[in-house]
């Protein structure tokens, strides 16, 4: 079924602000990241497949806005040795999707590719995004990013960057 014109620009604003994100987190700008949250954000990295309840199950990351603020900060410190120095980063996004839209909160998802460089050497992430967006003062915000990697069962090396 053909998308409205109400609908594609929805996408094209999802999209934009989807894209915006990759780059700042490739960029290490986690001041300006952290900007892109609502007050009550969550963000969610599941462990052990589709990750369940969040608050019954390991996660990888189970963080409230507070907790994203201090790992911001943490980064920033200096301290932070296994980004020391920080990794280099690209993210690749695809098929991003509106999965459904009340007027006041989006549902999307789009499926990640990144490129981490780092003095251990070269790792690729896959994941499966899905973000919760509200629209607040014109723009789009995080109220919630899962992100589904898709090993998650496995072993991983260190995540200190923000995935």
């Amino acid at each position: 079924m053909p998308m409205t014109p109400a609908q594609r620009e929805t996408l094209e604003d999802v999209t934009a602000f989807i894209y915006r994100e990759a780059r700042l987190q490739d960029e290490h700008r986690y001041d300006d990241w952290e900007a892109l949250w609502t007050d009550d954000g969550v963000y969610w990295v599941p462990a052990n497949g589709e990750g369940g309840d969040p608050e019954q199950v390991m996660s990888i990351i189970y963080d409230n806005r507070s907790r994203i603020a201090l790992r911001i900060r943490q980064l920033k410190t200096g301290r932070r040795f296994s980004q020391t120095p920080p990794s280099r980063l690209r993210r690749l996004v695809s098929n991003v999707e509106v999965l459904e839209d009340d007027g006041h909160e989006l549902h999307a998802g789009c499926n990640v590719m990144i490129f981490e460089t780092q003095t251990r050497g070269d790792v690729l992430w896959a994941a499966r995004t899905e973000y919760r967006l509200r629209r607040v003062d014109g723009g789009l915000r995080m109220a919630r990013k899962t992100v589904r990697l898709v090993n998650n069962a496995e072993p991983l090396y260190s995540m200190a960057f923000l995935i």
